[in-house]
């Protein structure tokens, strides 16, 4: 099965890449070098290509190379969903993030209609243990690939909520002033926490689990219940206006998942073995798009190798390798893509006095 792909990659006073032409091959991409030399810029370039705020959740602002600050841009060849296309994605000082597809204006949620872009980062690892608004992004990044339309949701439900939130902080009590924004939270929660449950439907039936990556029971707690969210806003406006904040709704839900071999929570298990359940969960996440879509999604996977041993790693690549995905993997030594051997295209990137240099071996 083949895969979704990026086949030229340009970057302009992006972070350290002051400018940059990346040509990949359709192999495995490995891209090697020192810590600060640019490696994860690239990576969030490419996540630029999908809706949101990226792998980083940077700021527009904050992705310019400094010390200039003339803004910045990220362009691609890529081959989607559709066909081969043109994308831009780029922000003046001072604007917001603008898009073009093939020469022509477009939005976010466009860019989820042609590419699907999964990725795991260092700052993930610690996901089960911390708070449960990084699971919930989490889940809704996993949800987005599936729904590309949940984006809008999202942001149509939390303007409604920061409104009311704002109503509860000014204590006002009249109910006259709460009905409508409770109608579009109840809409877009409900459809929110259906888009969820889906996602995760489909994580447990693409999940093929290993002695490697195990299987991992997800769970989502917490998200009410009940169909009528409107009905259970109102009857929590006195609980609410006494913390002045919505306590009800799909922002309030959590991500769980557990180790379903060893019936251990996430949270108990060993560093490896929640590295072991996340990847799980990415690699079931590529395959249930694959199913859907006739195509795997790109992986973006940000110093994946080096806390994996040997063993790992090779399962690892031979299991992207077989769902015909182009992951792009950064690390600080070449030696741990060794297995890759000619399934992999690997690149070097390197600081030259402030600037990231891109070297192809």
């Amino acid at each position: 099965m083949g895969g979704l792909s990026v086949g030229a990659l340009g970057l302009s006073h992006f972070r350290s890449h002051l400018s940059a032409r990346l040509l990949f091959d359709g192999r495995l991409v490995a891209i090697v070098g020192p810590n600060g030399a640019g490696k994860t810029n690239i990576l969030e370039a490419i996540s630029l290509l999908s809706p949101g705020r990226g792998l980083r959740r940077a700021a527009a602002e904050d992705l310019a190379r400094k010390p200039e600050r003339l803004g910045w841009k990220v362009t691609a060849e890529v081959h989607g969903i559709g066909g081969r296309h043109e994308v831009e994605t780029w922000a003046e000082p001072g604007e917001t993030r603008q898009v073009r597809i093939d020469g022509k204006a477009a939005t976010q949620v466009g860019l989820g209609r042609i590419l699907r872009i999964l990725w795991l980062v260092p700052a993930m690892d610690r996901l089960w243990l911390e708070g449960a608004d990084g699971r919930r992004r989490f889940l809704d990044r996993m949800t987005l690939s599936f729904a590309p339309d949940h984006a809008e949701l999202s942001l149509t439900y939390e303007k409604a909520m920061r409104d009311r939130n704002r109503l509860l902080k000014d204590q006002v009590a009249d109910a006259h002033w709460y009905a409508a924004l409770e109608a579009q939270m109840a809409e877009a929660g409900h459809q929110i926490t259906l888009n969820r449950q889906a996602a995760l439907l489909r994580i447990a039936a693409a999940q093929d689990a290993t002695e490697v990556f195990p299987q991992v029971s997800l769970t989502l707690e917490g998200a009410d219940d009940e169909v009528d969210l409107q009905t259970a806003l109102a009857a929590g406006r006195r609980s609410d206006l006494a913390a002045g904040r919505t306590l009800t709704g799909p922002h309030r839900a959590d991500l769980k998942g557990i180790y379903a071999a060893k019936n251990t929570p996430a949270d108990q298990c060993s560093t490896g073995e929640q590295k072991a359940l996340l990847l799980s969960v990415i690699l079931a996440n590529a395959r249930a798009l694959a199913a859907d879509i006739g195509q795997a999604p790109i992986l973006l996977l940000d110093e994946v190798a080096a806390h994996l041993d040997h063993h790992r790693r090779a399962a690892l690549y031979d299991q992207i390798s077989a769902l015909g995905a182009q992951a792009i993997m950064t690390g600080t030594d070449a030696s741990l893509f060794e297995t890759l051997g000619n399934r992999g295209q690997m690149l070097t990137v390197s600081d030259d006095n402030g600037l990231s240099k891109v070297i192809y071996e």
